[in-house]
């Protein structure tokens, strides 16, 4: 039994304590993604701040950042 088979083992059984499998990395981040272009349906994640978005708007669309994202910050 190698290292590697250890680390699984040791992460199942820890699973298994906290109560049931653990999460995928991958379905939080896409639960995460409530941010969304109403231009071009581009999903940003929630924790993404106001420049980024503004940026996305004027170079993608030359709109402002409310038009491509009304809902932002309410």
């Amino acid at each position: 039994m190698g290292n590697g088979a250890k680390a699984a083992q040791k992460r199942e059984r820890n699973a298994a304590k906290a109560g049931g499998p653990a999460k995928s990395q991958l379905k939080t981040n896409q639960a995460s993604m409530s941010i969304v272009c109403q231009t071009c349906k581009q999903a940003f994640m929630l924790t993404t701040r106001a420049p980024a978005l503004e940026e996305h708007a004027k170079s993608k669309h030359t709109k402002t950042l409310a038009e491509c994202f009304p809902t932002f910050g309410q």
